[in-house]
């Protein structure tokens, strides 16, 4: 019997399973209110099968490519296992407990997310990933929050803004190399030309965070002996000493010196494992358990127990399930050409640079929205869009900003995403407890979604939209790069 050829889908046979996928979400999260996205996502990867089986793939094939956009984005499940260790231990270390402390006593509720949303920006930079700095400081200023008796969604939007903006600009960071990758530019070329738009919504975000805490949030109401109580309640059941930073320090003193970021977190691991037996006095038993089942503590004052009883390899299995089957979605997506189609549609229909620049952040976006996957977001709208950039003579600059912005950024406002669903899951938003409340951190994470429209804004002013130099030329017709060739009205020729 004579095998099928695979065929491209159509537009509408490509946006099938996509669009099913989204309306029994949908149905699951907002209808029954039940935030548990992985049975719609797994009845998704089921349709995108049906299709490739369709257009003549065998299931190997659709297999094979499921599998392969699973393993390039399984460094970032080792970094999640690792950062569940890593909360575990760093609380029993007292390290999380020690900044909950100090920021009590220091931090005034005014500045407070204005405060928390740079420090947490800070540390992402110095460790190249925003997991990771949501995961540490981040819990900790969940906790200073909640002493100052701030909403939790508000404190989760500083920790988002700060944490991925500063991965999105850290050299460390890995999507932060892959844009500039898929696109053909140099990283650190990619980096300052992202500070146009970076600058900007950084500081709106820092305005508006310090307009709320004079403003919005009565801070006046807030219970210094509630506060008084949280800091006994630490004082007493933790070692409280600057030393007790010393894992933190350790793990950013090796990201800066250019640590891949994995190793650099375990250190932290074994190092705040240590720190826990000799001045917390843990068991090493203990300090197993912790790392594998999260740190354990009744202190009888609920805001330290909510906040405390938490981490550990097994917190994250959760998350590594959904990003799993997120992934699985992506990949089949992907190997069944839905999502080339899709964006080939898109492609087509653009005629000017500002257009294109619009759909290379929407199609990162929408990437995100239906694979799940931020890398895969960043990956193929880099590599679909590049040759339209060179054909138009813009420097492929503006491309590895937009999907840095429709692709990172937004990775965290989108719950079932690998980066949303690691957000609600560290943070305690209790979202898949029915508390959807705390999904108002994703409008609130103002830095994430004000840098795209900057730099949309900027591509229909034409500002800091750098034309291709005669060097970048050059390097495009000695690399054989493909660059697109347009019909008369301003399309790309098709492919």
């Amino acid at each position: 019997m004579e095998e099928r050829q695979q065929s491209t889908p159509s537009l509408l046979l490509a946006l099938t399973p996509v669009v099913l996928t989204l309306i029994i979400l949908g149905t699951q999260i907002f209808y029954f209110g039940v935030f548990e996205p992985h049975i719609p996502l797994a009845i998704g990867v089921a349709l995108a099968s049906f299709v490739g089986i369709y257009l003549g793939l065998s299931w190997e094939d659709i297999r094979t490519g499921i599998f392969k956009v699973i393993h390039v984005a399984l460094p970032s499940v080792s970094v999640l296992i690792v950062v569940g260790m890593i909360i575990g231990i760093w609380i029993a270390s007292g390290t999380v407990p020690t900044i909950i402390y100090y920021g009590l006593k220091t931090l005034s509720p005014e500045i407070f997310l204005a405060a928390g949303m740079v420090i947490c920006a800070v540390v992402a930079v110095s460790l190249g990933t925003s997991w990771g700095s949501v995961g540490t400081v981040g819990l900790a200023l969940i906790g200073i929050g909640d002493g100052f008796d701030i909403p939790v969604y508000w404190t989760a939007g500083a920790v988002v803004s700060g944490a991925f903006f500063g991965d999105k600009v850290s050299p460390l960071s890995d999507t932060t190399n892959l844009a500039p990758a898929v696109t053909g530019t140099d990283v650190f070329s990619h980096i300052k030309n992202m500070m146009a738009t970076t600058i900007p919504a950084m500081v709106i975000a820092f305005l508006i965070y310090i307009g709320v805490g004079y403003f919005v949030i009565d801070t006046q109401s807030v219970s210094f002996e509630k506060i008084e109580g949280i800091t006994a309640a630490l004082d007493s059941n933790f070692y409280i000493s600057a030393w007790a930073l010393l894992p933190a320090l350790v793990v950013m003193v090796l990201a800066l010196k250019k640590f891949p970021p994995l190793p650099s977190l375990f250190a932290g691991v074994i190092v705040g494992g240590a720190f826990a037996m000799v001045t917390q006095g843990q068991s090493l038993q203990s300090v197993f358990d912790y790392a594998n089942n999260g740190y354990s503590i009744q202190t009888n004052i609920s805001e330290i127990d909510n906040l405390l009883n938490r981490g550990g390899i097994q917190s994250m299995m959760w998350t590594i399930s959904l990003v799993l089957i997120a992934l699985s979605f992506g990949g089949a997506l992907e190997t069944t050409g839905c999502l080339r189609s899709i964006i080939n549609s898109i492609k087509s229909k653009v005629k000017t640079f500002a257009g294109t620049q619009v759909a290379s952040v929407g199609t990162a976006f929408t990437t995100n929205l239906v694979a799940g996957d931020p890398y895969l977001s960043v990956a193929l709208p880099g590599r679909m869009f590049s040759p339209v950039y060179r054909g138009m003579g813009y420097s492929t600059l503006n491309l590895s900003r937009g999907i840095e912005e429709g692709g990172t950024l937004m990775s965290p406002l989108i719950p079932w995403n690998a980066g949303g669903a690691f957000v609600i899951s560290a943070l305690g938003l209790g979202i898949a407890g029915d508390s959807l409340e705390n999904l108002l951190y994703i409008p609130l994470a103002f830095a994430c979604w004000t840098a795209p429209l900057i730099g949309i804004a900027y591509a229909y002013l034409g500002w800091y939209s750098p034309k291709a130099t005669d060097e970048e030329r050059e390097e495009w017709e000695s690399s054989g790069a493909d660059i697109a060739k347009f019909n008369d009205d301003g399309t790309p020729v098709a492919n």
